[in-house]
C-alpha cells in the first residue's frame, strides 16, 4: 500500500472515530485495518508507513537520520496519565517524562482547561514593547518561588536560548557599568547548557559538538562533578581571575546529560559565597533540575544559592508548549535601566517571548504543584525508587553504580570487554516491554514524570532490571558461540593436510 492509499484509510479511521460511528467498535486505527481488509493478514504496518513519511520529511535532533528507521521508534498519536501512545495502540510508560520535560502527566484536565480558556482570549502578542494580561499574572507567581530576589523575568522559547541571554545580560551588566574587562566565563567540566553557540561555549563539548569549536569562545574550566574537588578549585579559579570574569555559570545538584553526576548540595554554598566575595555573578542553569525534578522545586534551594542570573525551562509548563525564561535579580535588572532606546537597553528578544497560550499553562501548572502536593510525592517516590534500585539494580554484575537524587536517575553500565552499545540495546528491550527509556551513551538515564504512582516506579524498576538481564544474557551467548567458532576454526588449523 502507498502512502496516498494508507493516508486516505487514515484520514477514513478519524471521520469514524470523530463522528462515534456506532457500527464500527474498533478502539484502535489497527483494528479498523482489520476491518477495512476483512481480517486479511496482508495489513500494512501503521508505525512502519508513518515512520517512513517521518523520515521523508522530518529532521530529527541528535539523530542519525541514515539509521533512523532502522532503530524502530516509535510514533505516538495521542497519550493518557503517564503513558504514550503510539499509531497502532501500543502504550509505554513515559519513564524520560518525554525528555525531562513533562511533569504532572499527559491530557491533565486543569491544563488542558487553561489552554482552551486562553485560546478563548488570544494566543499570541509580543511582549517587546507592550504586555499582556496572562504573561504578567505568571510572572507574578513564578516570582513567588524562584529563589532569585527580587526577581524579573525574560523570556525565551526553550533553556538553550535562556541561557544564551544569561550569557548577554552578564556580559553587559558589566559594560553598562563602564567596566570592559569582564569578558569571561567560569564553567564546569561536563557540562551541558544547550546548543546555541554560546552556550556551547559555556557547556564542556561531547555529543559531536567538537565540529563547532572553531565557533566556541574559550572559558575558564573547573573539573566536572566526578571530580571531588570541582567545588573548591572553582572557588580558587574565581579570586584568581575575578577582575576577568563576568559570571560563573553551573548546573546546581545535578549535571544531567554528564550522565546525572552529582555534588552534595552542602557543598555548593562555597561557590556562592566564593562568587559574593570577589563580586562575580552566578548563573545557575535550572533548565533541568527545576520545577521539582529534585524533590525541591528548584535545586539551588537545597544547595543555598540565590544566583543572580537563572535560566529555566523544560518542566516550566508541564511539558506542554515550549517556554523558558532568564531570571534576573534586581542588582543585575537595574544596571540596564537608562535612557529611552540608549545604550544601557538591552537589544534581545524573540518573537515568541512570553507567549500567553504557554504562559496560561504555567500558571495553571504552578497553581497544581501546591494543590497536588506535587514534592511530596516527588519525595516518597524517591524513595521507594532508591529502594528499588538497590533490591533490583544495584547488585547486577554489569551495573558500575546507581547516581540520584529526587527523580532524576543515571545506572551506569558496565559493559563486558568488546560490547558495544549496551544503552541502545537495552533501552530497546525497555519499550518492547512496553516502557519508555532513553540512554545517554551507557547511562540509562531514569526520568518519571512527577505525579508516578508507586506501581509505576516498580514496573519501571523491574522493567529495566529485566531489559538488561536480556541483553546480558544474548551478550553472554554471543560471546560463547564466538568462542566455539574460535576454537573450531583453530583445531582446523592444527589438522595435518591431506597428502
Amino acid at each position: 500500500m502507498n502512502h496516498l492509499s494508507f493516508r486516505a484509510v487514515t484520514t477514513s479511521f478519524r471521520a469514524v472515530t470523530e463522528r462515534g460511528f456506532p457500527l464500527l467498535k474498533v478502539c484502535s486505527l489497527r483494528e479498523y485495518l482489520y476491518e477495512v481488509f476483512n481480517n486479511s493478514q496482508d495489513i500494512p504496518s501503521v508505525t512502519d508507513n508513518w515512520v517512513a513519511r517521518d523520515a521523508e520529511v522530518v529532521w530529527h535532533g541528535f539523530t542519525q537520520m541514515a539509521t533512523y528507521a532502522s532503530n524502530s521508534p516509535i510514533i505516538v498519536e495521542r497519550a493518557e496519565g503517564r503513558e504514550l501512545i503510539d499509531v497502532d495502540g501500543r502504550r509505554y510508560l513515559d519513564a524520560i517524562s518525554s525528555l525531562w520535560v513533562t511533569t504532572l502527566g499527559h491530557r491533565v484536565p486543569e491544563l488542558d482547561a487553561a489552554l482552551r480558556a486562553q485560546i478563548d482570549l488570544v494566543a499570541h502578542s509580543t511582549l517587546l514593547g507592550n504586555g499582556n494580561r496572562t504573561t504578567i499574572e505568571f510572572a507574578e507567581a513564578l516570582a513567588k518561588v524562584v529563589p532569585v530576589k527580587q526577581p524579573h523575568f525574560l523570556f525565551a522559547s526553550d533553556g538553550a536560548a535562556a541561557v544564551e541571554q544569561a550569557l548577554k545580560i552578564a556580559f553587559q551588566f558589566w559594560t553598562n557599568q563602564g567596566i570592559t574587562s569582564r569578558q569571561s566565563y567560569l564553567a564546569f567540566g561536563g557540562a551541558y547548557h544547550g546548543d546555541t553557540l554560546g552556550s556551547l561555549s559555556v557547556g564542556a563539548g561531547g555529543f559531536g559538538t567538537e565540529i563547532f569549536d572553531p565557533l566556541r569562545f574559550g572559558v575558564l574550566r573547573a573539573p566536572g562533578f566526578e571530580d571531588p574537588n570541582c567545588i573548591p578549585v572553582a572557588c580558587a579559579l574565581i579570586a584568581e581571575h575575578a577582575n576577568e570574569l563576568a559570571a560563573v555559570i553551573i548546573e546546581p545538584l545535578v549535571q544531567g546529560a554528564a550522565g546525572m553526576q552529582m555534588r552534595p548540595a552542602a557543598e555548593f554554598a562555597a561557590l556562592g559565597q566564593a562568587c559574593a566575595e570577589h563580586d562575580v555573578l552566578l548563573i545557575c542553569d535550572e533548565v533541568a533540575t527545576g520545577f521539582g525534578r529534585t524533590g525541591t522545586m528548584f535545586a539551588s534551594e537545597q544547595c543555598g544559592l540565590h544566583p543572580d542570573l537563572m535560566a529555566i525551562g523544560k518542566g516550566i509548563t508541564g511539558g506542554y508548549l515550549p517556554l523558558a525564561a532568564t531570571v534576573a535579580n534586581e542588582r543585575v535588572y537595574q544596571a540596564f535601566l537608562g535612557e529611552d532606546l540608549g545604550e544601557r537597553t538591552l537589544y534581545h528578544g524573540h518573537s515568541y517571548s512570553g507567549n500567553p497560550l504557554a504562559a496560561a499553562v504555567a500558571l495553571a501548572h504552578l497553581e497544581l504543584f501546591t494543590s497536588l502536593d506535587v514534592l511530596t510525592n516527588v519525595n516518597e517516590r524517591a524513595a521507594q525508587l532508591e529502594q528499588l534500585l538497590d533490591q533490583h539494580i544495584a547488585g547486577l554484575p554489569v551495573v558500575r553504580s546507581i547516581r540520584q537524587q529526587g527523580l532524576m536517575v543515571g545506572v551506569e553500565l558496565a559493559p563486558p570487554e568488546g560490547a558495544v552499545r549496551w544503552g541502545r540495546k537495552i533501552t530497546a528491550e525497555s519499550v518492547s516491554r512496553g516502557v519508555l527509556i532513553r540512554p545517554l551513551g551507557d547511562v540509562m538515564v531514569l526520568m518519571p514524570i512527577l505525579t508516578s504512582t508507586a506501581e509505576e516506579i516498580t514496573r519501571i524498576v523491574l522493567t529495566l532490571a529485566e531489559s538488561i538481564a536480556a541483553v546480558a544474557q544474548t551478550e553472554q551467548q554471543h560471546l560463547e558461540s564466538s568462542r566455539v567458532e574460535s576454537s573450531q576454526v583453530e583445531s582446523s588449523q592444527d589438522q595435518p593436510a591431506d597428502e
